[in-house]
C-alpha cells in the first residue's frame, strides 16, 4: 500500500442505455458489485475521502454521495460536483493544530463499470513516483493507445482549476473537456485492464473471466 493519501471520485451516474438503463455499478462480478470493488480498490490504495457522483446506490458503502445539477449532466459535471464535495470534506477535517485540513494532492477519477479496477488502480499508484515533476496526472490507455480518462490519477489542484474553467459546471461536457489542457502521462496497457462493462455481453465476459482460476485469467 502506498504511504501517499489520496482522494477519490467515482462516477456512477450514467444512463446505461446499452444495458436498458440498469444500474451498472451494482452489477456483481466475482461476488462483489462493481461500485463496491471500486471503493475497495481506492481505499486499499490509501484514499481517505471517497465521493461518488451518482444516485445513492448502496447506503452501506463508506462514501459521500453527490449529484450534478441537473442529474445526467455528463461525466465532467459529475466530476465537478464531486470535486466541490472533496473540498468541503477537506475543510471540515481539522489538522492536529486545529486548523482546516487540505485536500489530498492526488485524486483518483474512475468510472464504476471497470471489473479489473483493483489491478488498474495498482498500476496508477505504481506509476506515480515515475511521473515528470510537472505532470498533472496519469491515465491508462488501451492497446491502441486511446486514453481512458476515467481510469486516472490526477493532481487535485489541477482538476479543480480545470473544472472551474468549464461553462455551466461542466454540464453536458465530455470528460475530455475537463482534462484536455492538463499535462497527463498516458500509459498503454493490456486491454484486459481497461475493458469496462458497456453491454450485457461485456458483463457476461467479465463474469466468465472472474470465474476462471487465477492462472488462467487474462
Amino acid at each position: 500500500m502506498s504511504t501517499v493519501e489520496f482522494g477519490a471520485i467515482l462516477l456512477a451516474g450514467g444512463r446505461a442505455s446499452r444495458v436498458d438503463g440498469a444500474a451498472k455499478p451494482l452489477f456483481e462480478v466475482g461476488g462483489r458489485s462493481l461500485i463496491a470493488s471500486a471503493v475497495a480498490a481506492v481505499r486499499d490504495a490509501g484514499a481517505g475521502s471517497i465521493v461518488v457522483a451518482g444516485p445513492e446506490l448502496d447506503p452501506a458503502l463508506d462514501v459521500v454521495w453527490v449529484r450534478e445539477d441537473p442529474p445526467f449532466g455528463g461525466p465532467a459535471a459529475g466530476a465537478s460536483a464531486a470535486l466541490a464535495a472533496l473540498a468541503a470534506l477537506a475543510a471540515l477535517a481539522p489538522t492536529t493544530e486545529g486548523e482546516s485540513g487540505s485536500a489530498p494532492e492526488w485524486t483518483f477519477l474512475l468510472a464504476c463499470d471497470l471489473p479489473p479496477v483493483a489491478r488498474a488502480v495498482a498500476v496508477l499508484v505504481d506509476a506515480l513516483p515515475l511521473l515528470p515533476s510537472d505532470a498533472d496526472g496519469v491515465c491508462l490507455a488501451d492497446a491502441s493507445s486511446r486514453p481512458q480518462w476515467l481510469i486516472g490519477l490526477y493532481r487535485t489542484a489541477a482538476l479543480r482549476a480545470a473544472a472551474s474553467a468549464l461553462p455551466d459546471d461542466g454540464r453536458d461536457a465530455a470528460v475530455r473537456a475537463l482534462v484536455e489542457d492538463l499535462a497527463i502521462t498516458v500509459l498503454s496497457v493490456d486491454d484486459t485492464l481497461t475493458r469496462d462493462v458497456d453491454t450485457w455481453e461485456d458483463l457476461a465476459d467479465a463474469r466468465a473471466a472472474a470465474e476462471r482460476p487465477t492462472e488462467e485469467a487474462p
